[in-house]
């Protein structure tokens, strides 16, 4: 057993290395260690899943050290079955490589926790069975899905504006539009929707200085969609894990949250 174990290892270090949300290129393959623990955290995460009876969840990880915000999680993703019975499968938007640019991606558990991790635990939110109806029935729709991703990425998108995008505005967007009714597939009223349900996003304190270098330097950070009053006070409002989860359990008290993490 152990013997197959390692085989599959090394055949998964030959794979090439995902390019995660808000970071840049990287050629170098995943040691031995990174692909142990990505699947390892993939089995802790399936196996609570299994456990919850849940069709779907969100599940935030940690690719950054965002401690100085506040803030413990820096990515989230849909995760459902498929099919009643298939396997689960990560839904999320990712950022190409650091570039101003970002795409939608299906993928299996280990692949979304082989990003260059900071630390190495996961935060399941998972909805009420009613409210997991609706956000399955939105999965399904794939042409929804696309209709509300903007490509034009920005690590620190305003979550009331249309121009840019993050990948965790993405999530709450795609879940604005499923538990409204009717779903209305547009960013704009998603976000309208939003403002109505009093969804609030985190405040991020960051200085002039700091914001004129984060532009000049990375293509995947911009400003120019936040209020120009809140830019200059320096109060940058984003679409969060930590705003995605506490949003949840205000519009739906059902929802359940556990945290994982590898000893």
């Amino acid at each position: 057993m152990q013997k197959h174990l390692q085989r599959f290892l090394m055949i998964l270090m030959l794979l090439p290395c995902f390019a995660g949300a808000g970071t840049a290129c990287s050629e170098k393959s995943q040691s031995a260690e990174t692909v142990q623990k990505a699947f390892q955290l993939a089995i802790k995460t399936r196996d609570a899943l299994d456990a919850s009876g849940a069709q779907v969840a969100l599940v935030g990880r940690v690719g950054q050290d965002l401690s100085k915000y506040n803030l413990r999680y820096s990515h989230m993703a849909f995760v459902w079955r498929d099919h009643p019975q298939g396997r689960w499968l990560a839904v999320h938007e990712l950022n190409k490589c650091g570039t101003a640019e970002s795409a939608l991606f299906n993928e299996g558990l280990a692949n979304f926790f082989f990003d260059d991790m900071f630390a190495w635990d996961a935060l399941i939110v998972t909805p009420s069975p009613d409210v997991q109806a609706k956000i399955v029935a939105e999965l399904a729709q794939t042409s929804t899905l696309k209709s509300l991703h903007q490509p034009h990425y920005n690590m620190l998108a305003y979550p009331f504006s249309t121009k840019y995008q993050n990948s965790n505005q993405w999530v709450l967007e795609v879940l604005a539009d499923a538990l409204q009714k009717p779903a209305q597939t547009s960013r704009a009223q998603s976000q309208s929707w939003l403002k109505q349900a009093e969804y609030k996003p985190s405040n991020l304190h960051i200085m002039t200085l700091t914001r004129l270098g984060a532009r000049i330097f990375k293509a995947n950070v911009a400003f120019d969609d936040h209020p120009t009053g809140d830019r200059i006070l320096g109060k940058i409002e984003v679409a969060t894990v930590e705003s995605v989860a506490n949003f949840m359990q205000k519009i739906d008290p059902e929802t359940t949250q556990q945290t994982l993490i590898l000893k």
